[in-house]
């Protein structure tokens, strides 16, 4: 094994960790108001996070061995977004803010 498998194999397990929703319950959210009501969007289209969610449901979906390297720059993102935004926890009751659909829209449910 190589250097870059070693790399890509760890963003894998980074993304999988960090993405807690299955492709199933991702897709349910993904069509719901509270979804496409938060994130940032040019021209009023659809939200970059929502973007990245429909393309989550698709890497969730695809086999490790046929993951490109765009798609592990993606999972890269993803993690990293998440990291982040974890660390910006609002106080009190979280369930409905737009924090937490934010995050669905990225995978991750933090309840």
């Amino acid at each position: 094994m190589t250097r870059h498998d070693d790399a890509r194999d760890e963003r894998i397990r980074d993304f999988e960790h960090a993405v807690n929703m299955s492709p199933a319950q991702l897709e349910k959210w993904l069509e719901t108001d509270e979804s496409t009501s938060v994130g940032q969007s040019e021209n009023g289209g659809e939200s970059v996070g929502h973007a990245s969610g429909r393309r989550i449901v698709e890497l969730l979906r695809t086999k490790k061995d046929d993951l490109t390297d765009d798609d592990i720059a993606h999972m890269r993102k993803v993690t990293g977004y998440i990291h982040r935004h974890l660390g910006q926890r609002p106080k009190g009751d979280i369930t409905d803010t737009p924090w937490r659909y934010s995050l669905k829209n990225w995978g991750h449910d933090p309840l």
